[in-house]
């Protein structure tokens, strides 16, 4: 194939898959960074096509293209992504800091994907020390992978890692980091790399890699995947062995346990909450507020949320709290408060060990420290309208699960001044 026909079929390759790229996932984070590689490589190809640069025509399947291609076949193959190409923050065996590169993060966050472009047979030979100095085998990045995921509980879950393989895998590799706890997604397959020992454990890896494989896809065609393994021992060099699919959407159980933030209590109590909304008030943040709630009412998402959960807030939210509200409180207000508090758990302050870690700034304080702290020591979703804590934990690498909606405030006792609607 000449340089040119190469080139022309890399560029329609990069437009196509760059129209495919804007149609994907619009709106979550990440979604522009990867149009915008993708505009690169096109920017690149197109520079090569006029003469601008000078490369070999090896130089062009060696592209990032490839890589491309597999997120973007990963993102459309799962549901529920909420980020493509996200950087996480973790510390390595060394008490290091490093950062992580996801692919794909799908399932709500529970799926991180990994997409792998290369060709099984240069994979495997990196993975058996025969590859260019450098080169860092896929083995050595699922460690990594594991090691950051065990880090960013969701749920208080470890997210499902997946190596998603779009030219292939050896067998022997698939196995070792099914073994090591990775999902492997893609054609398993005999590589001449393999040797004449390895070939033979080809049929019995198999056997494993066959059997996840009926777990993750649910297949019930017990006496085919039989046919298929006993076809194993005959297979050729360079020929595919097994095909994984993703894994099935993953289902995990709701925390049935809730932990109160302060701007949670208050904006459960307050009469913006409970159809006292249509007014002006003097306090623009207040007439904001209310326009919001005019638009979409607050109460009806927490008790959804809260419905047949067990409810839990600690001493610290409940006094600053019972403060705010002997302050600010409305009579009304002051009685759903006595109400909702019989239904709460009010435990210790108890912040979890992660959080102890956390530097006091301007939008980490001691307060937001015991509440978010102890519900993360209960193992419960923190329902909160404090987002600003909860970026900034996270910027230092703790990630709480919680429950975010919009604030409320106590605004009973201002209606006498305020403007009816």
């Amino acid at each position: 194939m000449s340089l040119q026909v190469a080139l022309q079929q890399r560029i329609s390759a990069a437009q196509v898959l760059l129209q495919r790229a804007e149609h994907l996932c619009r709106g979550v984070e990440g979604h522009q960074k990867l149009c915008g590689k993708l505009r690169a490589e096109l920017r690149f190809l197109r520079r090569v096509e006029a003469g601008q640069l000078q490369v070999k025509e090896s130089h062009l399947h060696s592209t990032n293209l490839t890589h491309l291609t597999a997120i973007v076949e990963s993102a459309e193959s799962l549901e529920g992504i909420v980020a493509l190409l996200h950087v996480f923050t973790y510390q390595d065996a060394t008490g290091h800091r490093q950062t992580l590169v996801v692919d794909v993060v799908a399932n709500g966050g529970h799926t991180w994907v990994k997409a792998v472009g290369r060709k099984a047979e240069a994979l495997h030979n990196i993975w058996q020390g025969r590859g260019q100095y450098g080169d860092k085998s896929i083995i050595r990045q699922a460690e990594d992978f594991l090691q950051a995921s065990r880090q960013q509980p969701l749920q208080y879950r470890h997210p499902t890692v997946v190596f998603a393989f779009y030219n292939g895998v050896s067998c022997p590799m698939a196995q070792h980091l099914k073994g090591m706890g990775v999902s492997v997604r893609g054609d398993i397959v005999a590589v001449n790399a393999v040797t004449e020992d390895e070939d033979v454990d080809l049929a019995v890896d198999n056997e494993g890699a066959e059997a996840e494989e009926e777990d993750e896809a649910e297949a019930e065609e017990d006496e085919e995947a039989e046919e298929e393994e006993s076809e194993l021992t005959r297979v050729e060099c360079g020929a595919v062995v097994a095909s994984l699919a993703f894994p099935a959407q993953v289902q995990v159980e709701e925390c049935r346990r809730v932990n109160l933030d302060i701007t949670t209590l208050i904006t459960y109590v307050s009469s913006l909450s409970h159809g006292r909304c249509h007014f002006s008030f003097r306090e623009v943040v207040l007439t904001e507020q209310a326009a919001q709630e005019r638009r979409l009412q607050v109460l009806p998402q927490l008790d959804a949320f809260m419905e047949g959960k067990e409810l839990f807030a600690c001493r610290a939210a409940v006094h600053d709290f019972q403060d705010i509200l002997e302050t600010l409180g409305g009579p009304g207000e002051k009685e759903r408060a006595q109400k909702l508090l019989t239904r709460l758990h009010v435990v210790d302050d108890r912040p979890s060990e992660r959080t102890q870690r956390l530097t006091l700034s301007a939008k980490v304080n001691r307060r937001s420290l015991m509440i978010f702290g102890t519900g993360d020591w209960l193992r419960a979703v923190t329902m909160t309208a404090n987002s600003r804590f909860v970026r900034a934990a996270a910027n230092q690498g703790v990630r709480y699960s919680v429950f975010i909606h919009q604030p409320r405030a106590l605004t009973e006792g201002k209606e006498w001044r305020a403007t009816p609607i």
